[in-house]
């Protein structure tokens, strides 16, 4: 259908505040691991399974949430899940060990994923074509600023009152979009469109979801190449303590140009929405992203520590976000319309998919990498190289297996 004006204004925000959950959650605590390592007597690569571990949990229960919220309703859903990360950022704040923080790290996981698939769904539920792609786009726009605050926030949070403050930061924001939602977030499915509930039925659509090749090809493309960027988002830490010699404070000399370019690339979506096709849209992503690459391997080799060394490290990562950016929506998007009946379902899936790949690049990869800055560079590199293959196949091959989507039934079919 399509949405007034004035509902698009609402939506865009709430959607936003709702996606922004999950890299709150990430960034903000980054600043805080020297402090949280060193109180607890454990190492950098200790620290990461806080990371990869949130991420594997965060990952894996959006495939529960978007069923959850084809049967039961997006509104209920999403409240029932902010309630519980509320509770389990009590929890990491009041952690007196580095297993009692894992913990209630595994708690935040589970919950946060649901602002992720409920608010991709509820965007595609609400808007159609160019409209749905320029309304995320402009979601992007909002939640782009996650990135660049949410360590800023916590890196102050740590120095002045302590590293706990930062967890019951995420509490209160939890609490808030709890009021949020409650007063102005629609429910988008109706009693006469809920899917069931029944084990064999879920199993069944996420195999169909799983073996549907195109949605599938869509899905690993902006995978890998969010995992391009996440790579530099989980060795943020030793890039600027280590490498470039920068204290918690100054993580936003890495963040706010990060959130920049996804700025741009937002801007750049919602521009070529309305002058190019959705294909063409993610090929220039790829292309932004491409060049990116190229420049980050480039100035690797060709570091020397300096005042002008930040800048060189950062500006292609800049780079690589704006085209990742700008081809975001449109995967998405072209995603969700293979299984329009279960859109919840479809945007877990991908959601999981996303964090999955994610959270092995940082349990397994960042702190071999983060070594070396070239070591990073060439680590980007195969996961751009990855997707922009997985692309071209799937320009060639996409059409022979059934470009358009599943129909207004979908899996539910």
């Amino acid at each position: 259908m399509n949405t007034p004006a004035p509902r698009a204004l609402l939506i865009v925000p709430l959607v936003a505040s709702l996606l922004m959950l999950a890299p709150f959650t990430v960034d903000a605590y980054l600043p805080s691991f020297p402090t949280i390592a060193q109180e607890f007597g454990v190492d950098g690569a200790a620290m990461q399974q806080t990371l990869s571990i949130y991420l594997w949990f965060f990952g894996g229960l959006m495939l529960v949430h978007g069923p959850l919220s084809d049967t039961f309703g997006r509104k209920r859903t999403v409240l029932i899940a902010l309630f519980v990360y509320a509770l389990a950022s009590v929890g990491a704040a009041l952690a007196q060990s580095l297993s009692e923080l894992i913990y209630a790290r595994i708690g935040q996981g589970i919950a946060a994923g649901a602002g992720v698939v409920i608010g991709r769904a509820l965007v595609r539920d609400l808007f159609q074509g160019a409209t749905a792609q320029r309304v995320m786009s402009n979601v992007m726009l909002v939640f782009a600023a996650a990135p660049a605050v949410a360590p800023i926030v916590g890196g102050a949070l740590e120095v002045v009152f302590g590293w706990r403050s930062v967890f019951w930061f995420l509490a209160g924001f939890a609490l808030l979009l709890i009021v949020g939602v409650a007063r102005f977030m629609p429910e988008t499915v109706g009693e006469h469109n809920r899917q069931p509930l029944a084990l064999i039925f879920v199993l069944k659509s996420y195999g169909r979801a799983l073996t549907h090749a195109p949605f599938i090809g869509l899905t690993l493309v902006f995978a890998l190449l969010f995992s391009g960027l996440f790579l530099y988002i989980a060795a943020a830490p030793a890039v600027l303590i280590d490498h470039l010699g920068q204290s918690p404070t100054d993580f936003w000399k890495f963040f706010v140009p990060l959130v920049t370019g996804l700025i741009l690339g937002s801007r750049v979506s919602n521009f070529l929405s309305r002058r190019a096709s959705p294909l063409q849209t993610v090929t220039w992503g790829l292309v932004l992203t491409g060049l990116a690459v190229i420049y980050n391997l480039a100035q690797s080799f060709w570091f020397v520590s300096g005042d002008d060394s930040l800048w060189w490290t950062v500006s292609p990562i800049t780079l690589y976000a704006m085209g990742m950016a700008t081809a975001m929506p449109a995967l998405t998007l072209m995603g969700l319309d293979y299984i329009p009946a279960q859109r919840g379902l479809a945007s877990a899936l991908q959601g999981f998919i996303q964090m999955g790949l994610a959270g092995i690049v940082s349990a397994f990869v960042v702190a071999k990498l983060a070594t070396h800055l070239t070591w990073l560079a060439m680590g980007m590199l195969v996961l751009w190289a990855l997707a922009a293959v997985l692309w071209g196949l799937w320009l060639q091959w996409a059409p022979k297996l059934g470009f358009a989507s599943e129909g207004a039934g979908g899996f539910a079919k």
